[in-house]
């Protein structure tokens, strides 16, 4: 654990010193999918808070084990419609929606004493069959969709662009997402 602990450090770091120009404030989302709860838990006794999960029911048995409050827990993976009920039960963050059909299902399933379940609507910027997420052009209207639920907060876009090798495809792709969402 103290190699995982030095890379935490260093990465918390460089954000900091990323982020102290801008005068921004920057979160880490730790990728937590495939990690024992016991590194959970060693990386929230280091100040980390929010964990992102591509599955519900592994995220689940970490919360069980866990039983931390102060934890923010973010799916990040594909939700699948017979999850949704526990997705907008468990989960803070939702950071992959890619389809209309969920929203309903997860406005429905969200407690009214729990935050509004918040939203990140995810593109699939370089039409790639391997990769979730709605096409650009139907972007819009699932984020009015999602705004138009009291008991969902859209926060934005996401997108995963295709690994080129040539930096520039991956900026254009960054580009058009900003284009996207102004």
């Amino acid at each position: 654990m103290p190699a995982r602990t030095e890379t935490y450090d260093t990465i918390q770091a460089r954000i900091h010193a990323a982020a102290a120009p801008l005068g921004t404030a920057v979160r880490l989302l730790a990728v937590s999918k495939t990690q024992p709860a016991a590194a959970v838990r060693a990386l929230a006794a280091r100040g980390q808070r929010d964990f992102g999960e591509n599955y519900v029911q592994e995220a689940l048995a970490k919360q069980r084990e866990l039983a931390d409050p102060a934890l923010c827990w973010h799916l990040i993976g594909p939700l699948q419609s017979n999850k949704c009920r526990e997705a907008a039960r468990h989960f803070d963050w939702l950071e992959s929606l890619d389809r209309a059909k969920l929203v309903p299902l997860l406005a429905r399933e969200r407690p009214a004493e729990l935050e509004p379940l918040q939203v990140l609507v995810q593109v699939n910027i370089d039409d790639e069959a391997t990769k979730s997420g709605c096409a650009p052009d139907e972007a819009m209207a699932l984020c009015g969709l999602v705004a138009a639920q009291p008991r969902l907060a859209l926060r934005g876009l996401m997108a995963i662009p295709a690994p080129h090798a040539d930096a520039a495809l991956r900026v254009a792709a960054f580009r058009r997402m900003r284009v996207l969402y102004e």
